[in-house]
């Protein structure tokens, strides 16, 4: 019989997609406490998932034996924390996007991680387990794809007045960065999945959608690592929400569809330059074994590594790729230069790429 782990859930908005997943795997985990400070959401939630206890104190799950994760879905400001204190009171950790605010936090958590008798952190990208996304790793795989040229990505989404009405979000101090970090990062994640780290970064950020602190338009130039290119766009101020990624290899183009929030999923399209090689993509994808997608996906890979004691199918080094992209970002908006990566602790933004006054807020001062 399949052990069932048993997890722990803080938060009480995205958590309620995370219950979804683990109802979709009701054979592999079950949730017997749901903690939220909010409890006009987080009461119906454990209604409505049939979980038996609720509470407001975060640490209640700590210090308790029978749960094997906590699963963190709270405002980006609390993850290092929770992450923390989740990983040494011996529990494994999901943790949603974006894991922390600082490239220095993830490798400090680095350093707890090796120092915890095994204990796992899964960052969330769920996006990443959609069919059409699966199937251009398969063909890369399966080396039909060539060399990489260009990738386009765009995340151009809508968020008005009434997005922002939630008090921590909007702020440095609080959300800990704009649409790069809290919005684009699935679908730039999708571009380190498939071609590895980025080498340098240029970008131009904006405000001009909404009167907020953070950024709400980008435009990015990257050089990859393995030698192709990438423009990256984003937009919270599109009225015709879509999201769109277009990757260009010397042997194929691979294109998404357009649905701002599922991006990752089918029908995308694989064309060929001649039609033997169209026929040998269309055997592949012949092959191609149907699963489950997104948060179900992500946590049944969680439990099997968990299970067999493997790394977790997105990894700390994972989350690590996205925050240097952010982080880059934010370094070539304020010099007006090209910035090169990794992002290493010599770098001016390793311990926090928010603003001064961000910082001083961040820190309570």
């Amino acid at each position: 019989m399949t052990r069932k782990l048993r997890v722990g859930v803080i938060g009480a908005g995205i958590a309620e997609r995370h219950l979804t997943g683990f109802g979709w795997n009701s054979d592999l985990f079950e949730v017997p406490v749901l903690c939220s400070l909010d409890a006009d959401r987080g009461k119906p939630l454990c209604e409505e998932h049939n979980i038996p206890e609720y509470t407001q104190d975060a640490d209640s799950l700590f210090a308790r034996d029978d749960l094997d994760i906590i699963d963190i879905a709270a405002p980006p400001d609390s993850h290092f924390e929770l992450c923390r204190k989740a990983i040494e009171s011996g529990k494994h950790v999901i943790c949603e996007k974006p894991l922390f605010g600082s490239i220095a936090e993830v490798d400090e958590m680095a350093r707890i991680l090796a120092r915890s008798n095994g204990r796992k952190l899964m960052p969330i990208f769920q996006y990443r387990y959609g069919s059409g996304l699966q199937k251009l790793k398969l063909l890369i795989e399966r080396g039909l794809a060539g060399k990489p040229f260009l990738t386009t990505i765009e995340t151009h989404w809508w968020r008005g007045p009434d997005y922002y009405a939630v008090p921590w979000r909007g702020k440095w101090a609080t959300e800990l960065g704009g649409g790069l970090l809290g919005h684009a990062i699935h679908a730039h994640d999708m571009l380190n999945y498939v071609h590895g780290p980025c080498a340098e970064v240029f970008s131009y950020g904006a405000t001009l959608v909404n009167p907020i602190e953070v950024e709400d338009t980008a435009a990015l130039s990257v050089k990859m690592k393995n030698g192709s290119l990438a423009t990256l766009s984003m937009t919270l101020g599109s009225r015709k929400e879509i999201s769109r990624l277009r990757f260009c290899f010397s042997d194929l183009v691979a294109e998404s569809i357009l649905e701002p929030y599922t991006m990752g999923r089918d029908p995308w399209t694989f064309i060929a330059g001649t039609e033997e090689h169209q026929a040998r993509i269309d055997a592949a994808l012949a092959d191609y074994e149907e699963t489950e997608d997104g948060y179900t996906r992500q946590f049944e890979l969680f439990h099997k590594a968990i299970i067999d004691d493997r790394d977790p199918p997105v990894t700390l080094q994972d989350a690590r790729n996205s925050l240097e992209l952010v982080t880059a970002a934010y370094s070539s908006q304020r010099t007006g230069q090209p910035t090169p990566m990794p992002i290493t602790a010599e770098h001016p933004l390793y311990r926090s790429w928010l603003p001064e006054e961000g910082r001083r807020l961040a820190a309570g001062v």
